[in-house]
């Protein structure tokens, strides 16, 4: 079966009274929002916090810092056991050409682990500072 559309009457019917709709909420919505003052980050997530949320995420001793600081560490001390691992792996080879490119590939993607924990810390703790911390 083949359906004969005419996309004109869909335009009139349907897509152009939801455009006029849209645009009238829009302006409606626009028309609010100016009269409403502006809010600093600080405010605003200040408003947005429930009641049982802890004061202060943000800044040298919030939340987000001691989870993200947890976490990076311990990627961090995975990827020197990692490392150690494949050192042994490597002495332990014998001079098998798999075992070694096996060994060889452990320390390599281990010392690259490292390197993204590092970044990884140095940015977060960047970003983390950098935001306004919320006073109560």
């Amino acid at each position: 079966m083949c359906y004969n559309v005419n996309m004109g009457k869909i335009f009139k019917k349907l897509i152009l009274p939801l455009l006029v709709c849209g645009v009238l909420f829009g302006v409606t919505i626009a028309g609010s929002l100016n009269s409403a003052s502006a809010m600093t980050l600080s405010e605003g997530a200040q408003a947005a916090r429930c009641d049982e949320c802890p004061e202060n995420l943000f800044g040298d001793t919030g939340v987000f810092k001691t989870i993200t600081n947890t976490v990076l560490y311990i990627v961090g001390v995975i990827a020197v056991i990692m490392l150690i691992i494949g050192g042994i792996k490597y002495v332990i080879s014998g001079g098998d050409a798999k075992k070694v490119t096996d060994a060889k590939n452990t320390v390599l993607y281990a010392i690259i682990g490292l390197i993204i924990a590092f970044l990884a810390f140095a940015i977060v703790n960047f970003v983390i500072t950098s935001l306004p911390s919320s006073t109560s």
